[in-house]
């Protein structure tokens, strides 16, 4: 299946920049069969058509309001120093079906700025790879105290590294619908932001005996919610 992004509802149009990758890139020809996917649950399949520089598609069959994955998985995650990393984790979330990702600027976090654009467009391309039909949602970075202001305790889960304080393993958490998890900077969450979080209700996890990197954690924990979707 060779699957590009666009627009389906009210009118067909395949994205400008898509237009460009499939004529310059590729080199595909007039006739081949292609998939559309507009990131909202709905598939157009069709043959290409070309008038001039333009692209387009003569339709064979439309798919609307497919399903999404189960159980939606939203990740929360501190920008690493290093943005390579933060790129890799988005790319492996999002092929494991990721529904959200948000950037939280915690008392550790080093990095202050993200190109969120940037990170949108490689969550759209990795949605496109793994022929995701919904696209994830991803957050600008947002000030952890204020995202704290939106969590419900009951599905929220926090990924510290402090072993002092009691942590659940992932295999005890119960099966919900939706799950939130907020993973550290580099340094982990400070004691403060932790009290805040344990005071809230919200229950620390335990991610196995070795410390693992900020991105490493969010990617395990994108592996963990991949193994339990239908």
């Amino acid at each position: 299946m060779k699957l590009f992004f666009g627009q389906i509802f009210p009118d067909l149009i395949i994205d400008s920049d898509e237009q460009q990758h499939i004529t310059k890139v590729l080199r595909m020809r007039e006739g081949e069969e292609i998939f559309v996917t507009d990131g909202n649950g709905n598939l157009a399949k069709g043959n290409l058509v070309f008038e001039g520089k333009k692209v387009s598609l003569e339709v064979s069959e439309i798919k609307e309001n497919l399903p999404y994955f189960s159980p939606k998985l939203h990740i929360a995650i501190a920008p690493t120093k290093n943005i390579d990393r933060i790129e890799f984790f988005v790319e492996k979330a999002v092929e494991m079906g990721i529904s959200e990702i948000s950037f939280i600027l915690t008392e550790k976090t080093e990095r202050k700025n993200i190109s969120i654009e940037k990170l949108r467009k490689q969550a759209i391309s990795a949605s496109k790879q793994s022929h995701r039909f919904h696209f994830p949602k991803v957050n600008d970075l947002i000030k952890f105290s204020e995202f704290m202001k939106s969590l419900n305790p009951e599905n929220t889960f926090v990924a510290h590294c402090n072993e002092n304080l009691e942590r659940v393993s992932l295999n005890d958490i119960p099966k919900f619908e939706n799950y939130t998890f907020l993973i550290g900077p580099e340094g982990d969450f400070s004691d403060k932001e932790i009290q805040l979080l344990a005071d809230k209700g919200i229950k620390a996890v335990s991610l196995g005996n070795q410390r693992l990197r900020t991105e490493t954690a969010g990617i395990f924990v994108a592996a963990w919610n991949y193994d339990k979707m239908f």
